[in-house]
């Protein structure tokens, strides 16, 4: 579910807007200033947060460059309908979206809906695609790349062996967690598999057998996938 932080230091909007989110299947915490927000945010976690501009104390502008410095939330911003200069100045500092009051509360319930949709999005496109001494693994269109684009086969243990590792890098791994990483329903898997299935992840990863740079073998532990991992 949704989780948003409403700041307004109206407290009729706070209460009838919080509602009406609700109604929609959203949580909705608020705040009144700065000082509340950052309390808010710091004792749980949000999706999203929707910031009225015209505040006292610290305004909205300065709160949003706070925002922007401390998290990665998306913020919509609520101005008044005549200050297109703030809009323009808010989004130049990296609001995601603004409502210009007086406005229709299921308006804002879509461009939330719409500002949460796009950031799953980029999330997943991020999480899709990793890249490890030269190689590009796409999880999507499972794909093993080259360098130049080149793509190789892989089987789907090989694919699912390379996901642990990848998520994995750095860190020794057993083969009894290597089986639980890659196990798939309906499949018989032990340890001599995982064996067979890095061998042939090395070999198409072109990974010396006698001296493995990037799946190296941990005497009486395990494996290590022994690269850094971009995402």
């Amino acid at each position: 579910m949704t989780r948003c932080l409403l700041v307004d230091d109206d407290a009729d909007i706070r209460q009838t807007l919080g509602q009406y989110l609700r109604g929609f299947g959203l949580e909705c915490d608020s705040a009144a200033d700065g000082e509340q927000m950052r309390h808010t945010l710091k004792a749980g976690r949000f999706d999203l947060v929707v910031l009225d501009l015209m505040l006292p104390g610290e305004d909205g502008l300065t709160l949003l460059r706070w925002l922007r410095q401390n998290t990665s939330l998306p913020v919509i911003m609520l101005t008044a309908r005549g200050d297109p200069v703030s809009r323009v100045v808010g989004l130049e500092m990296g609001a995601d979206d603004y409502v210009a009051k007086p406005f229709e509360p299921r308006e804002l319930v879509a461009r939330i809906q719409a500002v949460v949709r796009r950031g799953t999005r980029v999330a997943e496109e991020t999480q899709r695609l990793v890249t490890f001494a030269g190689w590009r693994f796409d999880r999507i269109a499972r794909q093993l790349l080259t360098a130049d684009g080149v793509a190789v086969a892989l089987s789907s243990a090989e694919f699912r062996l390379l996901g642990a590792f990848v998520d994995q890098a750095g860190r020794v791994l057993s083969r009894e967690r290597l089986l639980d990483l890659t196990r798939a329903p309906g499949t018989e898997v032990n340890d001599r598999s995982i064996d067979l299935a890095v061998s042939r992840l090395r070999t198409k990863l072109g990974d010396s057998p006698r001296e493995p740079k990037l799946i190296r073998t941990i005497r009486g532990e395990g494996y290590l996938f022994d690269t850094e991992v971009q995402r």
